[in-house]
């Protein structure tokens, strides 16, 4: 069963978001790359029987992968639709 997040956990997600959407499509591009390199060697370290100082960490870069990855979705559909909008 999914818990509820506390106020903290809220306004920390939503400063986070807030962060992301400031952010270029560049810098979320370049974002992204630095986020999978490291997923990708923390799996490795993971794989090869290694211990990892922070086991939730792994977890935390997905969602933030998932959100930059999001933001940068939304952007697209919106610029689609713009252009749309002017036109009708």
């Amino acid at each position: 069963m999914r818990r509820l997040r506390s106020e903290g956990e809220r306004r920390a997600l939503v400063r986070e978001l807030e962060e992301l959407r400031k952010k270029s499509d560049a810098e979320l591009l370049e974002e992204i790359t630095e986020i999978k390199t490291e997923i990708r060697l923390l799996r490795t370290k993971i794989e090869a029987g290694g211990r990892v100082e922070n086991p939730m960490r792994l977890r935390n870069l997905k969602k933030r992968l998932a959100r930059a990855l999001t933001v940068l979705r939304e952007r697209k559909i919106e610029s689609e639709i713009s252009p749309r909008k002017q036109t009708d």
